[in-house]
């Protein structure tokens, strides 16, 4: 059997510490490159600049994780889930974190203030306007930027894991800034 490299990692998720290694098997490799593709290729992990992009989008982006998500986590089965001991973690344990812990909580809270605010548009202004007229616009770009941050982190240690070089603007960006 191949012998696979460990990687450390370390999220900084709500109300938890993730610290330890990753030593990934074969089929968290390839899980590892699947969901990095989906996430590098979403709003996720791209700044929305204040004034740009539409909040509805953002928050239908970040929902859309959790499919490919759970797809990736059915498709591969258990082997990418299983428990390697105290402060080692598995593809499964990582991205149901991410789900749980960092996605589940922004959607659970904008999703219904977004939805009830939207409801009340006038067909006359567009849902841009309409968006940059919410009250609570410029708190759901703060928590959108928050997630996005932590969600960058982990693309990077897909990426790591997937052995291939950041390919996202956003974690290339920080690197340039060290």
């Amino acid at each position: 059997m191949p012998k696979f490299d460990s990687i450390k990692v370390g999220l900084n998720i709500p109300g938890m510490k993730v610290e330890g290694t990753w030593t990934p098997n074969k089929a968290e490799i390839e899980a590892a490159w699947e969901l990095y593709v989906e996430l590098i290729t979403r709003i996720s992990v791209v700044e929305l600049k204040p004034g740009k992009g539409i909040l509805r989008e953002a928050l239908t982006s970040n929902y859309s994780i959790f499919q490919t998500t759970r797809d990736i986590l059915r498709k591969y089965g258990p082997i990418v889930a299983e428990h390697k001991g105290k402060n080692e973690y598995s593809f499964g344990e990582l991205s149901v974190y991410i789900l749980n812990y960092v996605l589940r909580p922004l959607l659970e809270t904008w999703h219904p203030l977004l939805q009830d605010y939207e409801s009340k548009r006038d067909s006359q202004i567009s849902i841009k306007e309409h968006e940059d007229n919410w009250e609570l616009n410029s708190e759901l770009r703060n928590e959108l930027e928050k997630t996005r941050r932590i969600l960058v982190k982990y693309s990077y240690y897909l990426a790591k894991v997937a052995k291939v070089k950041p390919l996202h603007t956003s974690y290339k960006k920080k690197r340039r800034k060290k």
